[in-house]
C-alpha cells in the first residue's frame, strides 16, 4: 500500500522456501508486483510457480492470464480467465479481464455478458459502467450507451467531472443531432480538461458555424498553443479576424505567420487577398507566391508548408458534402478507462490532418483565377456587421475545400 515494491518483494521472497501454501501465496503476490513493474518474465515465472503449487488459486490463474494477455495470447488468456471463474465464480478480476479480452478479439456480445454479470455484483462500479457504455456504442446501441454514460455522471458514486465521460456524452448527442446538448457537454469537458484537441476543435467550429468568430478565436488560440508547429490554427485565428472585418489584426497575424513560416503557400495567398481588400501593395507577396508555386510544381505538386487544406472559416457555413451536418468525433484527453487499468485515461484522440485543396497549377483546366490576379476586389463597407453569412465568391481563395472538409471537422 505504501508502494514500496522492492521491500515487498524482499519480504515475499522469504516465504519461497516455507511450506507450500505460504509459497503459493507469496508467488501470487510476487507475480502481481512484477506485473505492475512491467517485468513480464518474472511475473510469468512466479505466476507459473503459484499455479503449480495450487491449481485452484483463482488469483494465481488471473496473474497467469494477465501474462498471456500481455504476450498477445488472447485466446489462451480467455481460457485461463474462464478457469479462474470456474474456481471462484465471484472473482471480480477474472470477470473484468474476461470482458476486456473479449473486446480485444472483437467478441463484443460475450464482453457485454461479462460486464453485465460484473455490474450485477458491483452495482455502481465506474469502470464497469464505462465499459458497458463503450460496448453499447461500438454495437451501435446509442440509447443504451447514453444511459450508461449518464449514470457515470449522475450516480452518487459516479464521476460528474470526468472529461472523458462528458466528451463521450457530447459525441452521442452529436450523433443524435442534438447540437445544443452536444455543445453543453463539450463545454463541460473543456472546463475540466482544456487540452483535448477534439473538444477544442469542435467548439471552435461550432462558434464559426454560429458566426460567433470572436468566441471561436480563444479556442483556435488554445489549439495553436497545444500544437505550436501546426500553422493551420493560427491561420484560423487570422481568418476569424477577417470575418469580423478586423483587417489590421488579421494582416498583422498573417505577417507574423509568414515571418515564421515563409514557405507556407497558403499564408502567402491570404496575405495577397487581405492586401487587395485593404488596397495595399501586394506585388512582393505575389512574386513570392509565384516562386513557391514553381518550386511546388518542380516537386511534383507537393504542397508547400505541409499537407493540409486552407485553414479558413468560409466553408463551415456552406458545408462540404455531408460534413456540415456530421462532425465525427475522435475523442481524447482525460477520463475514460483503458483496458486493464481501471480508472486510467482513455486515449481517444485523433489527428485532423487535411488534404491540400488549393487551386494550384496541378488542377485541371480551366484553372480558377487567383485573387491577386483579379482586376479589383469588392471591399466590405464599414457598416457591414461582424456576424454575417459569407456570400459565395468565385475568386475568394479563403475557403476550406468541400472535398476535404470532413478531414477538418471531426466525425461525430
Amino acid at each position: 500500500k505504501r508502494k514500496e515494491f522492492d521491500k515487498a518483494i524482499e519480504v515475499l521472497r522469504k516465504f519461497e522456501k516455507k511450506e507450500p501454501s505460504l509459497m503459493a501465496c507469496a508467488a501470487t503476490n510476487l507475480s502481481f508486483l512484477y506485473f505492475l513493474e512491467a517485468d513480464q518474465t518474472q511475473a510469468e515465472k512466479y505466476a507459473d510457480m503459484a499455479v503449480k503449487a495450487d491449481r485452484y488459486n483463482a488469483r494465481a490463474l488471473v496473474n497467469k492470464g494477465n501474462c498471456m494477455f500481455m504476450n498477445n495470447e488472447f485466446e489462451r488468456a480467455k481460457e485461463v480467465y474462464l478457469e479462474a471463474i470456474g474456481v471462484s465464480a465471484d472473482c471480480l478480476e477474472a470477470i473484468y479481464n474476461l470482458g476486456l479480452v473479449n473486446m480485444h478479439i472483437g467478441r463484443h456480445q460475450e464482453a457485454l455478458l461479462a460486464f453485465d454479470k460484473l455490474h450485477s455484483i458491483t452495482h455502481a462500479n465506474c469502470e464497469v459502467m464505462w465499459q458497458l457504455g463503450d460496448i453499447h456504442e461500438k454495437l451501435g446501441n446509442h440509447a443504451k450507451a447514453h444511459e450508461w454514460f449518464s449514470l457515470l455522471v449522475t450516480s452518487p458514486k459516479g464521476r460528474p467531472t470526468d472529461p472523458g465521460v462528458l466528451a463521450r456524452l457530447a459525441n452521442l448527442f452529436v450523433k443524435a443531432n442534438d447540437e445544443t446538448q452536444a455543445f453543453h457537454y463539450h463545454l463541460e469537458s473543456y472546463r475540466y480538461w482544456p487540452v483535448d484537441m477534439n473538444v477544442i476543435t469542435w467548439l471552435g467550429i461550432y462558434y464559426v458555424k454560429q458566426e460567433m468568430y470572436e468566441a471561436a478565436i480563444p479556442f483556435f488560440n488554445r489549439a495553436s498553443q497545444i500544437e505550436p508547429n501546426e500553422v493551420k490554427w493560427r491561420l484560423m485565428v487570422a481568418s476569424c479576424y477577417r470575418r469580423m472585418s478586423a483587417y489590421p489584426q488579421a494582416l498583422r497575424l498573417y505577417e507574423e505567420i509568414h515571418k515564421s513560416h515563409p514557405d507556407d503557400i497558403e499564408c502567402v495567398r491570404y496575405l495577397i487577398t487581405i492586401c487587395k481588400e485593404m488596397k495595399q501593395n501586394y506585388e512582393h507577396y505575389a512574386a513570392h507566391l509565384r516562386k513557391l508555386e514553381r518550386i511546388q510544381e518542380a516537386k511534383g505538386g507537393a504542397p508547400m508548408g505541409g499537407n493540409r487544406s486552407m485553414a479558413t472559416v468560409s466553408n463551415v457555413h456552406h458545408g462540404g458534402g455531408d460534413s456540415g451536418d456530421e462532425m465525427p468525433y475522435r475523442r481524447g484527453g482525460g477520463g475514460g478507462y483503458g483496458p486493464g487499468v481501471p480508472g486510467g485515461g482513455g486515449n481517444m484522440r485523433q489527428q485532423y490532418e487535411v488534404e491540400d485543396d488549393d487551386g494550384g497549377p496541378e488542377m485541371t483546366p480551366p484553372p480558377p483565377m487567383e485573387l491577386y490576379e483579379a482586376e479589383d476586389v469588392e471591399v466590405p463597407t464599414k457598416s457591414a456587421t461582424k456576424r454575417r453569412l459569407a456570400a459565395p465568391r468565385q475568386e475568394d481563395e479563403d475557403d476550406w475545400g468541400n472535398e476535404d472538409l470532413d478531414d477538418v471537422l471531426p466525425p461525430m
